[in-house]
């Protein structure tokens, strides 16, 4: 048999779904909140094969789309959630313990940090925040009860890269666990499984589904932790729900399509803002100046690297809203990964709730606009961008 490419074997996963015996071209959406049985010996079956039975448990939707992502991460099994932040919750919920010990990024994404600090202290589990720059710091923050190392591919909105193979290599070393959040990137760009990361959280909402209209998450790892992961998450009430699922499943079949494309136009706006005399900084592995560059280049490939960015000027809220103000296309939003190029201002959005003095030690200023690129005609885009940073002339 030949090797057919991941993007060409997604296009059909998620479309024979078992017991219904029925090929559709495009997947019913099984609105249903439970499938009947008659007779308990249908029922017994049903259960023991893991049929469809209530719709928390299980959904011929959330099978489907579950397949998709599972291919394209490269995992053994895929559970889908309401949203990433379930994702994230219910998985540290299922596999961590009172008195267990995590390691973080210490660059991570607001939300994340709040549950590490607020509900993961509420469990009685302990964290320590490391800059993952410096793998040496992650070992020396290793105890006899560390059981998960917990990172982004690229932290948010600072695109600080994450080593995942020598991270991988020290918590295998340790008997622990690396989880990997892969939203900013998604599996187009790199798939955290190949360089060793034993499970992999991706909200769905963002590039996967990439037509903000549906809110989802994901976990990709081995069929025995899912197992964990799903008892849990029927008892948290965190599965996806069908319709979601469904138009999430729809968006994920153009991602290999819009993805490249939104990680090229990201290099040749990051290009221009990092020529702009009133530009400060620019954050994108495309850059030379990237302090990472060479990682980068190891980890990626010819798809591309990141269609986020993040740059700073001047801190000036006003100028700042001005230039918003000037721009054609994007729009603020407080999410990213849609078909539209948007803004986001971290300080009042994904690191609100993170102490002012903390995010600049992240690199997060008042003066930092993070991009989320879109599907726009990369020139365009560009040509917008220059002309609204006339306001800080």
């Amino acid at each position: 048999m030949p090797d057919y490419s991941v993007a060409t074997e997604a296009l059909y996963k998620g479309d024979h779904l078992p017991g219904f015996g029925m090929h559709p071209e495009t997947i019913p959406c099984f609105l249903t909140t439970a499938f009947t049985m008659k007779g308990f010996q249908e029922v017994q079956d049903t259960y023991d094969s893991k049929g469809y039975t209530y719709i928390r448990t299980r959904n011929p939707n959330r099978t489907a789309l579950g397949e998709v992502i599972s291919c394209l991460e490269g995992g053994e099994e895929s559970l889908v959630f309401s949203s990433g932040m379930g994702a994230i919750t219910t998985t540290l919920m299922a596999l961590l313990e009172p008195g267990d010990h995590v390691i973080c990024n210490a660059n991570i994404y607001g939300e994340t940090f709040c549950v590490m600090t607020q509900i993961l202290k509420k469990c009685g589990v302990e964290v320590t925040f490391v800059d993952y720059q410096n793998t040496e710091d992650i070992a020396k923050a290793v105890r006899p009860n560390t059981k998960l190392i917990y990172s982004e591919v690229f932290s948010n909105p600072t695109l600080t890269l994450v080593d995942l193979r020598a991270v991988s290599a020290l918590a295998h070393q340790n008997g622990a666990l690396l989880m990997v959040d892969n939203t900013f990137t998604s599996p187009i760009a790199i798939r955290p499984i190949d360089f060793g990361a034993d499970i992999v959280v991706n909200s769905l909402t963002k590039f996967l589904n990439g037509h903000s209209d549906a809110v989802g998450g994901a976990v990709t790892t081995t069929q025995a932790l899912c197992d964990k992961i799903q008892s849990v998450a029927m008892l948290l009430g965190t599965p996806g729900d069908p319709f979601s699922s469904w138009l999430i499943e729809r968006g994920i079949k153009t991602a290999s399509l819009r993805v490249p494309q939104q990680m090229h136009t990201a290099e040749k706006l990051a290009k221009m803002l990092s020529e702009h005399p009133c530009v400060e900084k620019v954050n994108h592995p495309s850059l030379p100046t990237y302090p990472q560059k060479a990682l980068a280049d190891s980890m990626f490939g010819k798809n591309g690297y990141c269609a986020m960015l993040s740059f700073i000027v001047e801190e000036d809220k006003e100028k700042i809203d001005q230039f918003m103000l000037a721009l054609k296309f994007p729009r603020y939003a407080p999410t990213l990964g849609g078909l539209h190029t948007t803004l986001s201002y971290p300080v009042l959005s994904s690191h609100a709730g993170v102490p002012d003095e903390t995010r600049r030690k992240m690199g997060i200023t008042p003066g930092m606009i993070r991009v989320s690129v879109g599907i726009e005609d990369a020139d365009d885009l560009v040509r917008d961008f220059e002309q609204a940073l006339a306001v800080f002339k």
